[in-house]
C-alpha cells in the first residue's frame, strides 16, 4: 500500500498546487501549502481507506491545511498584509491584459467560489468530488460553480452591458418626456 499511496501522491502534486495557487493566490505560500498537506496526509496515510476517492481526500487535506493556516496567521496578523501572486503571461499585449483581469475578477470572487471554479474547470473534477473535497452536498458544489460562473461574467462583460442599459434608460427617459421621435429609435 506504501508506495501504491507514495504514486498516488505523486502523480496528484501537480493538481495540488493548482488548488494550492487558487487559494493563496501567491506561489512561494502555495508551494508550501502542498507540501504542509502531503506532510499531513504521509502522517495519516493509516486513515485513508484504499478503493475511495484519493483525490478528493487529498484536496481535503490540502484545503483544511490552507484554513488552519489563516486561523493562525488571523491570531498573529492581518490577511491583508498577505501580498498577492504575480501573475506570468507571455503573448500578445491583449492577452495578457485579458489574463490580468480574469485574475483580478476571480480575486474578487468569494474563496468557495472561486476553489470550487479552479477545481472543476481548471482541475476536471466532477461535481461529486468537489463536493466530496469541499464537504458540501454536490448540488451546492454546482450552485458555487455556476454562481461564480456567472458573477465573472457579469464582472468581465458587465461594462459593455451596463453602458448600453444606460444608454438604453436614457432613450426610454427621453421617450417619456416626448424627447425622441420615433425616427430617431428606428436608427438605433
Amino acid at each position: 500500500m506504501t508506495n501504491d499511496f507514495h504514486d498516488q501522491v505523486i502523480a496528484l502534486l501537480p493538481r495540488l498546487r493548482v488548488q494550492a495557487l487558487s487559494l493563496t493566490r501567491n506561489r512561494a505560500a502555495a508551494d508550501d501549502l502542498v507540501q504542509d498537506a502531503v506532510c499531513n496526509a504521509l502522517s495519516a496515510q493509516h486513515s485513508f481507506t484504499p478503493g475511495t476517492n484519493f483525490p478528493a481526500w487529498m484536496h481535503r487535506i490540502l484545503r483544511n491545511r490552507f484554513i488552519s493556516d489563516l486561523r493562525k496567521k488571523r491570531e498573529t496578523g492581518d490577511i491583508e498584509d498577505v501580498p498577492t501572486a504575480a501573475l506570468a503571461c507571455s503573448g500578445a499585449h491583449e492577452e495578457r491584459l485579458a489574463v490580468k483581469e480574469l485574475a483580478s475578477a476571480m480575486d474578487r470572487l468569494p474563496a468557495d467560489q472561486r476553489e470550487a471554479l479552479v477545481m472543476v474547470v481548471m482541475q476536471g473534477m466532477s461535481y461529486e468530488e468537489l463536493a466530496e473535497a469541499s464537504g458540501c452536498a454536490v448540488g451546492t458544489a454546482k450552485s458555487r460553480v455556476f454562481r461564480a460562473r456567472r458573477q465573472l461574467e457579469t464582472w468581465l462583460e458587465g461594462e459593455e452591458q451596463s453602458t448600453e442599459t444606460v444608454r438604453l434608460r436614457g432613450v426610454v427617459a427621453r421617450l417619456r418626456q416626448g424627447g425622441v421621435a420615433r425616427d430617431e429609435l428606428r436608427s438605433r
